[in-house]
């Protein structure tokens, strides 16, 4: 079975905006860097997903010019799609399932920015779109929200994922699985 590899919303935009300095792991890249690795060493097709928010004046507005990756993450690489969503899921405002499937992909690896939002609702729509789906919960970060703590919510979204929308990997397993020794945990 052909894979994905999503990179959800990990963007300059959320570094331009207040919340950043809550952020759980600002060193995000870090560990999507990692799963970049893998993802290129094994074939996988690797999608980039940005959000926007066109005409708003805020840091997800592409005219102010945070709409990119973090710019300590390797990538994009030619080749390698990059979409722009306006949705919290990637698919609804993207052509994210026809380029899957066009690739015939079956599996989807998801990271990013906003554990419980954006990379939560994608998997989930993904899951009920019939992909098999693999939630990196270590290579997810969000901000503390409702009184909970950025770990609990999630450890929270591991839960109400586990064994019913994806399996729930970590970076390690992921390297380990492949064969490498784990570069940085």
């Amino acid at each position: 079975m052909k894979r994905a590899l999503i990179v959800i919303d990990v963007q300059e935009s959320f570094r331009a905006r207040p919340e950043w300095d809550r952020i759980a792991d600002p060193r995000i890249a870090e560990s999507v860097n990692r799963l970049l690795a893998l993802a290129r060493a094994a074939g996988d097709l690797v999608v980039w997903v940005l959000h926007t928010e066109p005409g708003s004046g805020n840091a997800f507005d592409p005219a102010e010019g945070h709409v990119r990756p973090l710019a300590e993450l390797a990538g994009p690489e030619a080749g390698e799609p990059v979409l722009y969503k306006t949705s919290h899921n990637a698919f609804t405002t993207t052509h994210l399932q026809q380029l899957l499937t066009v690739a015939g992909v079956g599996e989807l690896v998801v990271c990013g920015i906003r554990t419980e939002q954006c990379v939560e609702t994608t998997a989930r729509v993904g899951s009920d779109l019939g992909y098999r789906v693999v939630f990196v919960a270590d290579a997810t970060t969000t901000e503390p929200r409702g009184g909970l703590t950025a770990e609990e919510i999630v450890e929270r979204t591991v839960v109400v994922l586990r064994d019913r929308f994806a399996e729930v990997s970590t970076v390690a397993d992921l390297e380990a699985a492949a064969g490498l020794a784990a570069s940085s945990a």
